[in-house]
């Protein structure tokens, strides 16, 4: 039973004449891209920028919450403009239309805007809140590709999503229409969040567990090791106390500081193995006589992603690699420590 209904829908996807079935169903694939890139090229030809400019508008006047709905198909693209909207400044919410006849329409207040989904502009579920949007005398933006159809006669700016047709072999499945939608749902979305003059940091503050956020939002002190995690001796101590503070603190380098605090030295702990197989004297000699003077500093304050290249940058001999640097305040004075491996274990690379 199960190969005739496979036989069934081999033929009536048309795969017949010599093509394999794997070639059909990559030309199909390609067929499918094509339309909805015509699809949405011919929206962009025949769109009227004055309907965005008033969709937005309403956007940007509105003093409470973007209230999105739809059903179906539809209601998804709903769904993921309200969640576009939310992350680029516009505070937004979905209500699906079945829940807002059941009471949810107490989500919607006077200071709202209510964005409707529905491609005929003929859904029964949304059609039954429109009266009580417009009771509250709640503007509606409609995107639809019905132009003379209920939703888009009850809306104060409608967006017009009209396809020729659906790329789904049989014209049913909504295909090309959803995928118009979500594009021209994005464009207005980006057109508002343009409008805000909304940026990168903005947008990492709603997403502070985010990549980005965590990119643009910690800072240096946030990632580095201070206290006893940071290894700091005095000019007058000794290589086997730089040796101990590194062992101690579990770090690859120590910073050496002045009589007044402000960082002056760093040796590592390759720099301690390479002076000491040379000389066994040196553990209890001055660690000036070995430290390095010239040495990176990581200022205070910057953000955490810009240490990368800091780090990266600090070769202080050819053929060698400095992962580990004091990072210090305005005065030179060390306030930690930072290592690659603290940037990796913060999520910044």
């Amino acid at each position: 039973m199960r190969s005739k209904r496979a036989a069934k829908r081999n033929g009536r996807s048309g795969i017949i004449d010599g093509m394999s079935g794997k070639q059909q169903w990559i030309a199909e694939a390609y067929r499918v891209l094509d339309e909805e890139a015509a699809a949405i090229s011919e929206l962009r030809q025949r769109l009227d920028g004055a309907d965005i400019e008033r969709a937005v508008k309403l956007l940007l006047g509105c003093t409470g919450r973007v209230v999105v709905t739809g059903m179906g198909k539809s209601g998804a693209i709903g769904r993921k403009f309200a969640s576009t909207l939310s992350s680029t400044g516009t505070p937004s919410m979905f209500l699906h239309p079945a829940d807002g006849v059941h009471g949810d329409l107490g989500m919607i207040a006077h200071d709202d805007v209510v964005v409707a989904f529905s491609y005929s502009g003929e859904t029964e579920e949304l059609l039954a809140i429109i009266p009580a949007i417009n009771r509250l005398n709640v503007p509606i933006i409609a995107f639809t590709g019905g132009a003379g159809s209920s939703l888009s006669r009850a809306a104060r700016v409608t967006l017009d999503v009209h396809v020729e047709k659906e790329a789904c072999i049989l014209s049913l499945a909504p295909t090309t229409s959803t995928t118009v939608m979500l594009a021209l749902s994005d464009a207005v979305a980006v057109a508002a969040m343009s409008a805000r003059s909304f940026t990168s940091h903005d947008f990492a503050e709603l997403h502070p567990a985010g990549a980005l956020g965590r990119r643009l939002l910690l800072r240096v002190e946030d990632v580095m090791r201070s206290g006893d995690a940071a290894a700091v001796v005095t000019e007058e101590a000794s290589l086997r106390d730089a040796l101990f503070s590194i062992t101690s603190a579990h770090a690859g380098a120590a910073v050496v500081v002045d009589s007044g605090g402000k960082a002056v030295g760093l040796i590592t702990d390759g720099d301690m193995r390479r002076h000491l197989l040379r000389d066994l004297t040196l553990m209890d000699k001055p660690v000036t006589e070995t430290m390095n003077r010239n040495f990176g500093k990581v200022p205070a304050g910057i953000p955490a992603y810009a240490t990368l290249k800091l780090l990266e940058s600090f070769h202080p001999d050819p053929g060698t690699r400095v992962g580990e640097a004091p990072v210090v305040d305005a005065d030179g004075r060390p306030i930690g420590m930072l290592m690659l491996k603290d940037l990796v274990k913060a999520g910044i690379v």
